[in-house]
């Protein structure tokens, strides 16, 4: 079997497996939107704990090993600044609607747009270690799914808290994880200039999570009236963290 069939695969592959516990949720509706509060918390936490334990390491990894000097904070700050514009563009135009209602759902096209470009760099962090050698691709490929799929329960449960149908967010979530497959592809089928790029591009996604972090999600647990609810809520938030955390170190222990 060629390097691209390995590809597709194994990108595939991690891209369902990221999906299987936001599916859980939608098929107990009702225990979802109970919940989808503390889960927004957990995708804070593992928003943060992806950012800066899993893409700025790669991406500092990745740019020496290709032996460049490279100013990764300040293209992560491009990518915080990019968001923030980004969300006032949308928010001028959801704030005319004219209900709180509308406006909460101003994040909803933020969170899809984040999920998209990290799903499309994990792709492309598949496909260049694949044209390292097989048995770190694959290795990468587990790391990708095992670091997603508290990011995607998160995800799911923000969606749904957002007044989203189940049928909708399944979709939206599924076409956002297939960009993981576009990126890979992309990648391999031009491996030369994507290479030099790699670290720029994951510094820019680490930006986009940590806004969507700070800005968006943690700001709901200091809003909330309900003191035991904030509580643990915060509980949520650094359990996301350290879930991520370990997930990563005990993948890259293996490796």
């Amino acid at each position: 079997m060629g390097i691209l069939a390995y590809i597709i695969i194994f990108t595939l592959v991690g891209s369902v497996v990221s999906l299987v516990g936001g599916i859980l949720l939608l098929i107990k509706q009702k225990f979802a939107l109970s919940v989808s509060h503390y889960l927004s918390s957990f995708a804070a936490g593992a928003l943060l704990s992806a950012a800066f334990f899993d893409l700025l390491p790669e991406a500092i990894k990745h740019m020496e090993e290709l032996k460049v000097d490279m100013n990764l904070p300040l293209w992560m700050l491009f990518g915080i600044l990019a968001f923030f514009l980004l969300e006032r563009f949308i928010h001028h135009h959801h704030n005319h609607a004219g209900t709180p209602k509308e406006e909460k759902k101003s994040i909803i096209p933020l969170v899809v747009i984040g999920d998209t470009l990290h799903n499309f760099t994990d792709g492309m962090a598949i496909a260049a270690t694949f044209l390292i050698s097989i048995p770190l691709g694959i290795v990468t490929s587990l790391a990708v799914a095992a670091h997603e799929i508290p990011q995607e329960i998160g995800d799911f449960g923000l969606l749904l808290n957002k007044g989203l149908e189940r049928k909708k967010v399944l979709l939206i979530n599924l076409f956002s994880s297939l960009a993981a497959l576009a990126g890979a592809v992309l990648v391999y089928l031009y491996q030369a200039s994507f290479e030099k790029l790699l670290p720029v591009i994951l510094a820019l996604t680490a930006g986009f999570f940590t806004y969507i972090a700070l800005a968006n999600l943690i700001p709901e647990i200091h809003n909330q009236d309900d003191q035991k609810m904030a509580f643990w809520e915060t509980v949520m938030l650094l359990l996301g963290v350290v879930v991520v955390y370990f997930a990563i170190s005990t993948l890259e222990g293996i490796r």
